[in-house]
Parts: structure tokens; sequence; C-alpha cells
């Protein structure tokens, strides 16, 4: 047993007596390629990281729930009601309260029970704490009260409901399924309610690269109309067809209709319409290039979807703000430092979150060096991909 995990037991021991507890733990994630295809059901590659939450739990006979995450205080509810609570919204309760639901509607009898979590998860650094976190008790959950019997999807699609209905944010599926499912997956979005999950097996450490995800410390309270914007857009290309998605509608009629779109709703609308399309292709190529161990192929390909992202997505920098470009300042630092070897691009979301690098590891401390000189110590950070998702930690 590590360190992290015994001081979690003494720390769940100190909270809730000394009773036995068992531990699990998820991962956050990395987007590989397919920026911004989930929410238009395409295609994404990505993966789990060496960054994850664990928490300790136990059953505790009673109709309560606790939870204490470390930093925050103590969340304490029972399990009288099982449906969303006005006033919840946005909360780490709301959460916990519908991974417990989720379970019950799938006919489980969910109890009472005490957990502690910590995590190294970085919030706000892209690699989606809160995903880990829906997982995380999921696992528990399932743990204790579900004879480990969910599978790695039907946790992603608990968390996934726990955060669209009683959290309140309609978030696509990624995040959760590349944390629940471990490794590098490929995920098709065409059925949304049961999207098609492949493995892809590539051991990024052979080819000599290292994955560095790079902190912007950007504040992103301000930006969901930024966010907002982009599949809102998309949705209005679609509904110029008569369609919800992009992924209904053929690429020829849309490249037909771009005099009609440019006119009907502008040049962005349409330069992101043509990255949705250019990105999913590019997935499948990024999945080829694996598979067949064509590592050059791969970066090439990454270093064309951050051109996409910052050309024709334009989720790079937030439009007219001349002052603060983190992001795009980022890039450049990442192009000078790489000097036309490796790859980089935006990640996730964008307009200022997180910049992701694949560099070479004859490289890295150097480029660690010049992007810590501009973003601070510890912003540069170096990870690896983890082989399997969530997991229960054995305690002996």
């Amino acid at each position: 047993m590590d360190e992290r995990t015994e001081a979690l037991l003494r720390e769940f021991h100190t909270l809730f007596g000394d009773r036995q507890a068992r531990v699990w733990s998820a991962p956050g994630r990395t987007e590989i390629g397919g920026n911004h295809t989930d929410h238009q059901l395409g295609k994404v590659v990505a993966a789990s990281v060496d960054m994850d939450m664990l928490a300790a739990a136990a059953a505790n006979g009673t109709n309560t729930v606790n939870v204490k995450s470390e930093g925050y205080d103590m969340i304490r509810f029972t399990l009288d009601t099982l449906a969303p609570v006005k006033g919840e919204e946005g909360t780490t309760l709301a959460l916990v309260r519908g991974i417990c639901a989720e379970a019950a509607a799938r006919g489980f009898s969910v109890g009472g029970f005490d957990a502690c979590i910590t995590s190294n998860v970085l919030q706000g650094s892209g690699l989606s704490s809160s995903a880990a976190f829906e997982v995380l008790i999921g696992a528990v959950v399932n743990g204790l009260f579900c004879g480990s019997s969910l599978t790695a999807k039907d946790l992603a699609i608990m968390g996934q409901r726990a955060e669209n209905v009683f959290f309140g944010k309609p978030c696509g599926l990624m995040d959760q399924m590349a944390s629940a499912w471990g490794g590098i997956i490929a995920i098709d979005f065409a059925d949304p309610a049961d999207p098609a999950v492949t493995p892809v097996d590539f051991d990024f450490a052979a080819a000599h690269h290292s994955l560095c995800m790079i902190n912007l410390h950007s504040d992103h309270a301000d930006l969901t109309a930024e966010y907002a914007a982009i599949p809102g857009e998309l949705r209005a290309v679609s509904a110029h067809f008569g369609k919800k998605v992009l992924r209904e509608v053929d690429e020829g009629a849309f490249y037909d209709a771009i005099p009609a779109l440019r006119e009907e709703l502008g040049d962005r609308a349409v330069l992101r319409a043509m990255h949705i399309y250019n990105e999913n292709r590019r997935v499948e190529q990024i999945v080829d290039a694996l598979r067949g161990g064509d590592f050059d192929r791969f970066l090439a390909l990454v270093r064309e979807s951050g051109r996409s992202s910052w050309v024709y997505l334009q989720n790079v920098t937030v439009c007219g703000n001349a002052r603060d470009q983190a992001a795009a300042v980022a890039l450049a630092l990442c192009e000078r430092a790489l000097g036309g070897r490796g790859a980089f691009r935006i990640h996730g979301g964008g307009f200022g979150g997180t910049v992701q690098a694949f560099v070479p590891d004859d490289l890295l401390e150097s480029f660690r060096t010049q992007i810590e000189a501009v973003f601070g110590e510890g912003s540069c950070h170096v990870m690896h991909i983890r082989p399997v998702g969530f997991c229960e930690i054995p305690l002996d």
C-alpha cells in the first residue's frame, strides 16, 4: 500500500471511525483527437492519464450518504429523495445524489455510505476532474451495493446523466467514458445512448515521446458564451438542412450550400463546420496510424488537428480580446521549443484552458523550462497514459 492510500485511510478512520474501508480509483482523461466533435455525434480518440481520484468508502448501515473531499466541506444527504432537488443544481451534492439515483433506477438497493476522497487531478487543467469524480462515486456505489456488476460504459452513462439531469450541465459523454474505460479508446457517438467504444493499443513511451499538458491558469468563468457559440453555430448550420447535428448532414450538400450559409449564418459558422467534417476523418486516420505503429503520421495528424482548431474552429482566442491570448502564446512557444518535431494543439474546450504537446524525450527538459518561464513553475505537467480506468485498489 502506498503512502497516499495509507493517508486516505487514516483520514477515513479519523472522520468515520475505525472501520474497514475499501479504496477505489478513477483517472483523469485527455483528448487526443476529435476536438469538439462529440456534440455533433462525431468521433473522438481519448485516453485516461496517470492522475486520479481515490475514495476510501464503506457502507454505514443507514439511509445517509456522507462524502468528504479533501479541501471541501462534508456532503451529507439522505436517500429518501432520489430525484433532482431544486437549488442543488451546480453542486457536488447533486452529482452524488444523481449517481445513487441512477444505480437505484437500474434496480439496485443503494444504502448509506461514508466516503473520503483525495485527488491529484488538477482542476481547470482540462483533465476533467468532474468526470473522474462522477466515475469514482459510481465505482463506490457499484462496489458497495451492485456487486461490482456495472460496466465502464454503465458508470460513464450514469455520470453523464447525473451531470445532465441533477447538476444541470448538458455535457457529452467523452470525458466520463475515457475515465471509466481506461487506456486509449476510440469513441463513435453515432448512437449517443450507446456509443461504440474501441480500445486502441499503443505505447507512447516506446515512441520516446512524453505527453505534456500545459495549464494556462486562465479563468473560464466568463467564457460560457464562447463555448456555447460553437455547438450553437453548428446547430444552425444543421438546421439549414432540417437536421439537428452535422453527423446527419451530407458533406457534399454542405459544401454546395456554402454561399447560402455564408449569407444566412456568416463565415465563422461555415469554417467551424468544415473543421468538424475534417476532424472526424482525422480521428479515423489517427486510430489507423496508432494501430499501424506509424508515430510520425500520428504526430502530423495531431499538428493538423491543432491547426484546424486554431484556423477553422477558432477556439484558441476569444474574438476581440487582444490582451489575453494565453493559449495562442503557449502554442507559439511550443512551435519554437519543438522546432518542427513532436506535435502540439489546443486541448478540450479551448479558449485558454490547456495546451497538449507530444514532446521528444531529448527535448523534454528544455521544453518544460521554456514553457514554465512564461506560465510559471509546475504549469507543464508530464503524464502517461494509464492502461486501466476505474478500479478497486487491493489493500493487501
